[in-house]
């Protein structure tokens, strides 16, 4: 798995290829957009999704953290989709793995139980936005107030185009950071993409390839 150093606003931070960050001093992961639950529910509907889809997600889930033996998990947002279903009893199973590791949600969109049922799963539950250091996070952009601190944010699950030979094109996820943010990839693979165009002074950096060969490469605006 490759792994991309980085420091921004004078913190060490690694970014992932299975999609997350690790920030050093703190010795927190940093991910977004896991989606619990969304492929149960898309199976309720009739819609046939693998439960291999959620399954692999919640292995990579658990690898990162046995990676980075991190004392903190902070999910800027929709780590749950939906009710509670399937899904969420066995990341409730596999949260017992994680012991006394913290994990700290801000609440996205898709956070639509009472707050419990999160807490009910050793979750501590925010609002709207918090800060640790130089950053804030927040489940969207917060446009309501000028900030100085460097902004952590999901919900809109970014990819970028590359062209190749001839006409083809590709969309991959990326981490986009600019001068002021930094918009997360879903961590689940079972999401969307919008596409974003580094301007002069921002980056994206694209995740390539699948399993052991996955990397990561700067594109620049």
């Amino acid at each position: 798995m490759h792994l991309f150093p980085l420091t921004v606003s004078n913190q060490r931070l690694v970014l992932s290829a299975d999609r997350c960050i690790y920030w050093e001093d703190e010795q927190t992961l940093l991910l977004s957009d896991m989606h619990i639950g969304k492929s149960a529910h898309f199976r309720k509907a009739g819609i046939a999704i693998p439960q291999q889809v959620f399954q692999e997600d919640l292995h990579r889930f658990f690898q990162q953290v046995h990676l980075f033996s991190p004392k903190q998990v902070i999910v800027t947002g929709d780590f749950f989709h939906s009710i509670t279903n399937l899904e969420h009893e066995w990341f409730s199973n596999w949260r017992k793995v994680l012991g006394s590791t913290k994990i700290s949600l801000v609440k996205g969109n898709h956070e639509i139980l009472v707050n419990s049922a999160y807490e009910d799963l050793g979750i501590e539950v925010i609002e709207k936005e918090f800060y640790l250091g130089p950053f804030r996070f927040s489940h969207e952009l917060l446009n309501e107030k000028i900030d100085t601190h460097f902004s952590f944010v999901g919900h809109t699950h970014p990819g970028i185009k590359i062209n190749g030979k001839g006409k083809q094109s590709f969309v991959f996820p990326c981490f986009y950071f600019t001068q002021e943010f930094c918009i997360l990839p879903a961590f689940s693979k079972f999401t969307g993409k919008y596409l974003v165009t580094p301007q002069k002074g921002e980056a994206a950096y694209a995740i390539f390839g699948k399993g052991k060969e996955q990397s990561i490469t700067e594109i620049a605006g």
